[in-house]
């Protein structure tokens, strides 16, 4: 236990908070004295991952937890590719974690600085309609729930709880561990290319069902995306990766160093970022590499930035992704960051953005010294006009009223956040906001079979 005194930031500085104590528990019987003791007190507890959340989902105002201790393999069979890891531990040191044992998680976003419970539990997710987002790897879980008990939930142990647990938003309990469903290591091969805005979108379909990974990037002011084609291959294919120099060029000097000054310069003389991005388009160079998944699916991003995304349905994005481009336009707004275009497999976790259908994600982002809040509100408009659901760790609107309709095991989620939260330990002013707090909320449903699950 330490005493608070620091005031704690998110990564994008759009969240911060003084705690009135911090924690550091150094296993699960820690995590559960901490909850017994808020408990007894009448106070909340939360704890906190890396802060790579854009929304007040981390929020800790009274205790907070940190669980960088609750960390690493516990335990992993390669037989079976089941490896169960501490809540704690960072996306980024997992490969290495890994390695020994020959596993790969299945997919990744394109950002590796989140702790594995921090990324599940908000739905993060990476790009490839054949695969889920980070959460659906989830086959097991242990939580210490509101009321100071150690819960184990898995596939064979209350898997009736498991589509809640995973994407559960911090809500249900504390994660002290996680047990993922692994794949053999293996290698991507990927093709970037530069190409003409239009035909990307025409082909957004087809070409999204055609390969493994695909996502594409676009400047606004522009009339070109990249292009991002990962396929995947077995482990011990043939690799041609970039070379150190080639990868500091383009994805430090480059992608960061210059970028970090464009964006700079845009904020001060918004006139010059239209052709500050046309530069960008110009001297943005095709390349084509093969490597092992997580060095190919992940890239360092250390030009800070706010950030807004919404998933809607995969065939609607095309028209929705014209609309925002339209909106730009028409608003005369000088935009420097890009729009981002991923899509993902439907899955059956009742809060994830994926829920029951299958998904295209549409990401916009400003410079972190700008305001966003005009350009993220318009956009979240045309998103509602496409039943959008957005990211729960980044910026939104949305309330428990407007969420609910999107959502079909909604409250089935708060009836489990009933049992396992009933005095709302784990709450703070977000989790209010978009589930509701314990007043006012109508009569609740039972909680239905798991076998039930839309």
């Amino acid at each position: 236990m330490t005493a608070s005194g620091a005031v704690w930031r998110n990564w994008g500085r759009t969240e911060s908070v003084r705690p009135n104590r911090v924690e550091r528990p150094g296993d699960a019987g820690a995590v559960q004295r901490a909850v017994l003791a808020a408990a007894a007190s009448g106070r909340r507890i939360k704890p906190v991952g890396s802060g790579h959340s854009f929304s007040g989902i981390a929020v800790a105002p009274d205790i907070q937890l940190d669980l960088a201790d609750l960390s690493g393999v516990i335990e992993a069979d390669a037989a079976t590719g089941r490896v169960t890891v501490g809540a704690g531990t960072p996306l980024h040191r997992l490969p290495r974690l890994l390695e020994p044992h020959g596993l790969a998680m299945a997919n990744l976003g394109d950002i590796d600085r989140q702790t594995i419970s921090g990324a599940t539990s908000t739905g993060t997710h990476g790009t490839g309609i054949g695969f889920g987002g980070l959460a659906t790897q989830i086959v097991g879980a242990r939580l210490v729930t509101g009321v100071g008990e150690l819960l184990t939930v898995s596939t064979t142990e209350r898997p009736e709880l498991l589509p809640a647990v995973r994407v559960g938003l911090g809500a249900l309990g504390v994660i002290t561990e996680l047990t993922l469903q692994l794949v053999p290591r293996f290698v991507l091969h990927a093709v970037e290319r530069t190409e003409p805005l239009d035909a990307v979108l025409d082909e957004w379909m087809p070409r999204v069902r055609a390969h493994d990974h695909f996502e594409f990037y676009w400047f606004p002011h522009t009339s070109t995306a990249l292009t991002k084609t990962n396929t995947r291959l077995p482990g011990d294919a043939h690799r041609t990766p970039l070379g150190r120099t080639e990868r500091w060029l383009s994805d430090e000097l480059l992608a960061n160093g210059v970028y970090r000054a464009m964006c700079a310069l845009g904020r001060v003389a918004p006139a010059a970022t239209p052709p500050l991005s046309r530069l960008v388009e110009r001297f943005t160079g095709n390349r084509e590499f093969s490597d092992l998944s997580p060095n190919v699916f992940t890239t360092n991003r250390s030009v800070r930035f706010r950030e807004m995304e919404y998933a809607i349905p995969l065939a609607a994005v095309p028209e929705a992704f014209r609309a925002i481009r339209s909106l730009i336009a028409e608003r005369g707004w000088r935009i420097s960051f890009p729009i981002e275009v991923r899509a993902a497999a439907s899955d059956e976790n009742w809060l994830s953005t994926a829920h029951g259908r299958e998904t295209g994600y549409i990401a916009v982002h400003r410079y972190v010294r700008e305001d966003p809040t005009e350009y993220f509100a318009a956009v979240e408009e045309i998103m509602h006009s496409f039943e959008g659901r957005p990211h729960w760790g980044k910026m939104h609107t949305q309330t428990a009223e407007t969420l609910r309709g999107r959502y079909p095991r909604f409250d089935d989620f708060l009836a489990v956040r009933d049992r396992l939260d009933p005095e709302r330990r784990f709450a703070n002013p977000y989790l209010d906001r978009v589930l509701g707090g314990r007043e006012g909320r109508g009569d609740r449903a039972e909680l239905r079979e798991f076998d039930d699950a839309a």
